[in-house]
């Protein structure tokens, strides 16, 4: 009989599995407690804007190697673009001053010294300054391992850092900056390339993925909470829905790709992230000018990353604690504000849209980052995904499809 892998949870990480597996000729099952599919990298119709928008901003590099085979795999890598080389724009509106970081090819780092390629008023030397990073333990801080402080900090390494680990620089783990830095930024430019989903992540990240493991008889069923696990001999026999109760045979395996909150209910003991940080994103329905880019990076304002798309400008705001509570008009007001300012235009806000996730990723701390489960679980057909799992990354898209091919891997290991 066909071997059957209950996937809890329709995030990217439980897509992922459930496409690695049905590849391999499980029959995979995916149960999702919410009304929608794709968690929080997914996109739907907004009616304050009249648009399609994102629930986030997310940015992918052509370094994110899992990210692009599983876009590959479900046919919708062309749906991620960019531009043919690795180039930033970037803006700093306190000091009034615009630059395009350039990152050469190779593995060499020639870009850096070139002052029209690297970072306005910094030196070589100050890149160089960075190198500790790379081979800094997971339980060392950011602060301990480099300077945070100096224009090459403020104008790039600190929004960098920002974005990715979703908490202040100094305070978080060195380790997992390391690891985006070794992933990326060291491997040279054709591992740095920004891509973006012009039309929309759930078309290129999650549609894609239902459809291909329905065509392999598989179903992505929602409204399917998992309230209970039943175990017995180091096993899972049953998954309980409510009303219903699904057996599963000898042969048959859970991949478990949940928040960690859910997953702690469902497995009591998990050791799993206890902090959690916020971020803030908004929609403007608004045409952008000619001239912008397709995304910048903002220094010195209160939004932090700015994305073009055909009809609508949305920005992204990275450690968004302070803002959660703030009144929406109010910053709304604010983030236009800086909107005009970055793209050079002047007009009235139009329809808007903030989505403010109070526990968008977990702290990225050393601490924190300490709590992460692997994989494995004490249960031999019971396997973790998720972002906030051991990927030996921190909270990206990157980290949800590795966690979902690490336990896809497991799972046919117990064949």
């Amino acid at each position: 009989m066909q071997k059957t892998v209950h996937i809890i949870g329709a995030g990217i990480s439980g897509l992922s599995a459930g496409v690695r597996l049905a590849d391999a000729g499980y029959l995979v099952r995916v149960h999702e407690a919410t009304q929608h599919v794709g968690g929080r990298c997914r996109s739907y119709f907004d009616g304050a804007t009249g648009l399609t928008i994102d629930n986030g901003n997310h940015l992918i590099l052509s370094g994110n190697h899992n990210v692009l085979a599983y876009a590959r795999a479900i046919g919708s890598e062309a749906g991620l673009q960019g531009p043919p080389k690795a180039e930033f724009s970037f803006v700093d509106l306190a000091a009034n001053k615009r630059w395009t970081l350039q990152i050469n090819d190779g593995r060499v780092p020639f870009w850096v010294f070139d002052r029209n390629r690297r970072v306005p008023d910094t030196s070589p030397a100050d890149y160089f300054g960075l190198a500790p990073l790379t081979w800094a333990k997971p339980g060392t801080r950011v602060g301990d391992a480099i300077k945070c402080d100096g224009v090459l900090y403020k104008r790039l390494v600190q929004p960098l850092l920002l974005a990715a680990l979703n908490i202040e620089p100094p305070d978080g783990s060195a380790g997992l900056a390391g690891a985006i830095i070794r992933e990326t930024l060291l491997k040279g430019g054709q591992a740095c390339r920004p891509l973006i989903a012009r039309d929309g992540l759930s078309s290129v990240l999650v549609e894609p993925a239902i459809a291909y493991i329905r065509a392999r008889s598989g179903s992505v069923d929602i409204g399917h909470e998992v309230r209970q696990l039943t175990m017995a001999d180091n096993r899972v026999t049953a998954l309980s829905l409510g009303d219903q109760t699904i057996a599963l045979g000898p042969d048959d395996a859970v991949v478990m790709a949940v928040q960690s909150r859910p997953a702690a209910a469902l497995l009591p003991g998990l050791t799993a992230p206890t902090k959690f940080r916020a971020i803030v994103n908004a929609h403007f329905r608004f045409v952008p000018p000619p001239h912008l880019p397709p995304m910048t990076g903002v220094v010195g304002g209160l939004i932090e990353w700015l994305f073009a798309f055909p009809e609508r400008l949305s920005i992204t705001i990275s450690g968004g604690d302070r803002l959660v509570d703030m009144p929406r008009e109010e910053l709304a007001q604010a983030i236009w504000k800086d909107i005009c300012a970055v793209a050079g235009i002047e007009a009235e806000m139009p329809a808007w849209q903030i989505v403010r996730e109070r526990r968008a990723t977990f702290e990225a701390s050393p601490e924190q980052n300490a709590l992460r489960p692997g994989p494995l679980t004490a249960w031999k057909n019971l396997f973790l995904a998720g972002d906030w799992t051991d990927t030996g990354l921190p909270a990206t898209i990157e980290g949800s499809v590795r966690s979902g091919n690490r336990a896809a891997d497991h799972v046919l290991k117990t064949r």
